[in-house]
């Protein structure tokens, strides 16, 4: 789906990279390839068991302290919109106290126009079928709904709520965390780069 050009396209070749919620590898795997050392974290082992070639390590985000410092941190997967504020600024704290002082953070965000748009549907890519069914919207800048995800005859679910962040919603929550705006990745504000505030 494009994520680890995106990541690659935005940050110095051969920098080191901690991605936080990794999953199975998804974006892992492509940036390795692409020649980035990688430490891999997810509090799933049964994900991490899939994660080939990276540094793996098992912790839940909001617990996390390396004691080590890295060129970019990566937060997929629409983590920032969790409608959970204690958990943004644990997820935001993560990446601050683990990126280097010249490095950067990058960031997934639900695309702000995805939350007017968002609505049942199916899609089919690499022989598995993804579904987001059951959205509802239980408040002004939420949004509800339920992933599927089939392969074959194993399917998993995914309920989740996001909470849109527009500009000025997003500037604070990172400035409450000790970050900076740098720019915006793509069109549509879906991925961003943040920095230490004296670097941005």
């Amino acid at each position: 789906m494009g994520e680890p050009e995106i990541v690659h396209g935005a940050i110095p070749a051969g920098s080191s990279v901690l991605e936080l919620g990794c999953g199975t590898g998804r974006i892992t795997h492509p940036l390795i390839a692409l020649g980035h050392p990688v430490v891999a974290v997810d509090e799933s082992p049964e994900m991490l068991a899939h994660v080939r070639d990276a540094e793996k390590v098992c912790a839940r985000i909001e617990h996390l302290a390396l004691g080590r410092r890295f060129d970019v941190v990566l937060l997929a997967s629409h983590l920032i919109n969790t409608d959970d504020t204690a958990q943004r600024t644990a997820f935001l704290a993560a990446c601050r106290d683990h990126v280097a002082g010249d490095g950067c953070v990058i960031i997934q965000q639900q695309a702000p126009g995805w939350f007017a748009s968002a609505a049942d549907a199916e899609s089919v890519r690499e022989g598995i079928t993804f579904r987001v069914r059951d959205v509802s919207r239980p408040a002004p800048d939420l949004l509800s709904a339920t992933m599927e995800y089939v392969d074959g005859d194993q399917v998993w679910t995914q309920a989740f709520t996001a909470r849109r962040l527009d500009d000025a919603d997003l500037r604070a929550v990172l400035d409450g965390a000790g970050l900076r705006l740098d720019r915006y990745l793509t069109d549509d504000r879906g991925w961003l780069r943040a920095c230490l505030p004296d670097l941005a």
